[in-house]
């Protein structure tokens, strides 16, 4: 539970960025711009709108969510598309938001970077251990097409993919149900209901 606390609350981490800046510095500084919400002494509801607002600057929601769909995305006509993004959107900022509105003050510290190509970096973390939790190995997959607004596209929390899992759920929500793309679409508002 704890490991998927921690993929939920690294998920959401964002820098509002204004001058190109380095894969690398983009992280740390999203980390740090967490910490300083998670730490405040205000009401949980506070942070999470806090949350929201910069996962919608920083995080590829459309990105992410579209790539969660896997081969199912070939077979929905556009009112579909949109109607999905606007369900996983709001899945997605409540169901991280309030799970991220719990932590306080997690320390990363970036160890090194990797280009992949012009348009993907991955920078290398590692979550520092304290009392209640070991060191983590957490690598972001860094969007780079545009200097000036570098976007997070995955985690890999100890070599696990979010993206990739997140996939593989929306993957067996749909063969579970004949294809049919209206059982992600009502899970989602379900579990957005939830919270």
């Amino acid at each position: 539970m704890k490991k998927i606390f921690l993929i939920l609350f690294f998920f959401n981490l964002t820098f509002n960025s204004v001058h190109a800046i380095s894969p690398e510095i983009f992280v740390q500084s999203t980390v740090n711009r967490a910490s300083q919400i998670l730490s405040k002494s205000i009401s949980k509801e506070e942070k999470m709108d806090q949350l929201k607002a910069i996962a919608k600057e920083t995080v590829d929601i459309k990105g992410v969510g579209f790539y969660s769909l896997g081969s199912a995305r070939k077979n929905m006509s556009d009112k579909e598309k949109i109607q999905y993004f606007d369900l996983f959107e709001n899945y997605f900022l409540k169901s991280f938001s309030s799970r991220l509105s719990e932590y306080t003050n997690p320390k990363i510290e970036v160890t090194g970077s990797k280009v992949l190509n012009k348009n993907y970096t991955i920078v290398n973390s590692l979550l520092v251990s304290s009392s209640e939790r070991p060191e983590v190995k957490i690598d972001w997959r860094i969007y780079t097409k545009n200097p000036e607004n570098p976007l997070i596209r995955d985690l890999i929390i100890e070599g696990l993919s979010l993206a990739r899992t997140q996939k593989e759920e929306f993957e067996s929500i749909l063969n579970s149900n004949n294809r049919d793309i209206n059982s992600l679409f009502k899970s989602l508002e379900k579990f957005s209901n939830n919270y």
